[in-house]
This record gives C-alpha cells, structure tokens and sequence, in this order.
C-alpha cells in the first residue's frame, strides 16, 4: 500500500441538518478513533477462569478531534455557535481510499491559540452522540 497525503483527509459540517454537507475549517491534523466497551459475563464456571465477554454488547463511539485555521469568520461563528449551544449536528470524515464516515456528533472541546507572529489556530474535538455509517469508497 503506497503512502496517502494526509491533507486529504476531509472532514465536513452538515451546516444547516438538512444534509447539506461543506468544510467549515482548513485542518491541519485530524485523528478518528472507535471504541467499544465490552460486556464481562466471566463467572465461577468459565473454563479455566478465562474471561468471557458477551459478543456484540456494550457501548460504541467514535471520537473525532482535529487542529487549525477556520476558512473565514462565518465558519468560525457556526463552530463557536454550535459548542456552546451543545448543539449535535452530522459531520462527515472522508477518508481517502477507504471510505467515509458520517453521523451524529456533538462538540465537546473547542481551544483557540496564537503565535505572535501567525495565525490564530483551533483545537476542536467531537464524540459521536447516535448511529455512525460507514460507506467503503
């Protein structure tokens, strides 16, 4: 597998929950992690006392978090907008080569920082809040 350019990596807003999805921020690094918790049903009669778990129990999420510079004010005021109203909106994560990731999310994190002699720059993290899909490209 060759080596893929990181800033292909998009993640986008449903900005108005109608489905209309556009990137609201240039970022610059991004990750998506998923979790799941598991279920231990282990008890006195498990063979040799190994642990047990319940096969598709427990909770799933997904975390998003990414850093940069806002594409203009309006982007900027939408994420301010949205943190602080705890609004959940649809987001998209486009993955190159492997497909897209899309659901609910809320904003739990939002940070702002400055370089003397650069641009301001965010810190925005965001946890699934309901179902995530994912459509292979």
């Amino acid at each position: 597998m060759t080596a893929q350019s990181g800033r292909d990596m998009l993640l986008k807003l449903d900005q108005t929950g109608t489905g209309s999805f556009l990137a609201v921020a240039g970022l610059r690094t991004r990750n998506l992690s998923f979790n799941a918790a598991s279920i231990d049903t282990t008890d006195s009669q498990s063979v040799n006392r190994w642990r047990e778990l319940l096969s598709g129990g427990g909770v799933k999420r997904a975390s998003l978090t990414g850093s940069g510079v806002f594409r203009d004010a309006a982007s900027d005021a939408q994420i301010r907008t949205l943190f602080f109203a705890g609004t959940i909106r649809n987001w998209q994560l486009i993955l190159p080569d492997f497909g897209t990731i899309e659901g609910p999310f809320q904003i739990v994190a939002l940070e702002f920082g400055a370089d003397h002699a650069g641009e301001v720059t965010f810190d925005l993290a965001l946890e699934s809040a309901g179902d995530i899909t994912f459509v292979a490209l």
